[in-house]
């Protein structure tokens, strides 16, 4: 039995019977956890655990946004916090091995506080560029300023991941870091011409088109699609996302319940789909706006099934870590950046 084209989230820290009838009907692709879903280490391997069990189809992915900063779903007592992505961006500048390395080093013990939860998908890196004068919601998450500079911390934290068994989601394609407002809350518009937007904020992703799987932002870039954000704009994925950058991975738009997007729920995700996202991500744990979408989600086939695939093949068995040595490594790296 298939899997649907959607990614679901929970409504809180244990399963409701009413969420296991639908998780069992529905057939999500994944699930995606936040901080309502979580409060301790045992709690949160049984929800992963129980909600598995209900969907029942194997190798499920099961998601959530651990960046570290100002994004991280899993903290302290029970986790270890992580620096936010500028952090590691000041430790790059004045000395490059050590700020890949301490890239990859943050995201190898991420992974590992994942996997040990039956976590397997972290929506990390981003590789957004910010400018002076855009919104914050960007701000200190992103790596650096420079396309360079982004792309290579990106890929070595998305590295990080996969040697420790968790897949990065790549995001938000084709850049966020631009934005004039928050697209939780509404809809930024970028005026920036095709040729600044394609040596700047385009060129981050380019060395990135190769991860498996990416998130779409939910912004209006006027010079491609004057009126659609790139999550429904057909234009904007088969040009520049497939196109320009050639991403061949699996593609969600980002959470469609967002206050950037208009419409219902069910005609957001239609219109994501139509416009040539492989599925839709729906985050806020509402059961009625989560049976929208999945009446809205066909069976995963075609190319979009093939892409899942292909992501999913990518899952490997994490390399061999001693993580008290990697953890006072890592500490010892973030003092550098301030020393």
């Amino acid at each position: 039995m298939a899997a649907r084209a959607f990614i679901s989230g929970l409504s809180g820290p244990a399963l409701t019977a009413d969420e296991r009838a639908f998780l069992r009907e529905a057939r999500p692709w994944g699930l995606i956890l936040f901080k309502r879903n979580i409060e301790d280490k045992a709690q949160v391997a049984r929800l992963v655990q129980d909600s598995l069990a209900a969907i029942g189809i194997a190798d499920t992915p099961v998601l959530v946004d651990q960046e570290g900063g100002r994004v991280q779903r899993l903290g302290p007592p029970h986790w270890p916090a992580y620096p936010a992505g500028a952090a590691y961006g000041e430790l790059y500048q004045r000395d490059r091995p050590k700020g890949l390395r301490a890239a990859w080093l943050g995201a190898r013990l991420i992974a590992a506080d994942l996997k040990a939860l039956g976590i397997d998908v972290d929506c990390l890196p981003l590789a957004d560029l910010p400018v002076r004068g855009a919104d914050r919601v960007i701000g200190d998450r992103a790596y650096g300023e420079t396309p360079d500079q982004v792309a290579a911390l990106a890929a070595a934290a998305a590295e990080g991941l996969l040697d420790g068994g968790v897949l990065p989601v790549l995001k938000h394609i084709p850049g966020h870091g631009r934005a004039n407002a928050d697209s939780h809350l509404s809809l930024p518009v970028v005026r920036a011409s095709k040729a600044e937007l394609e040596a700047t904020d385009f060129a981050a992703f380019l060395p990135l088109k190769g991860l498996p799987l990416g998130m779409t932002a939910h912004v209006v870039f006027t010079a491609f699609d004057p009126v659609l954000p790139v999550t429904t704009s057909a234009t904007m994925i088969r040009e520049v996302i497939r196109g320009f950058i050639g991403f061949d991975g699996f593609l969600m738009g980002d959470d469609v319940s967002m206050g950037a997007l208009s419409g219902s729920i069910g005609e957001r995700s239609r219109a994501s789909q139509a416009a040539g996202c492989d599925l839709v991500l729906h985050c806020n744990g509402k059961l009625d706006e989560m049976r929208d979408v999945a009446a809205e989600a066909p069976e995963l086939v075609g190319e979009p099934a093939r892409r899942a695939n292909v992501a999913l093949a990518r899952r490997r068995e994490p390399s061999p870590i001693d993580l008290a040595a990697a953890r006072r490594e890592f500490a010892g790296l973030m003092e550098t950046r301030i020393a």
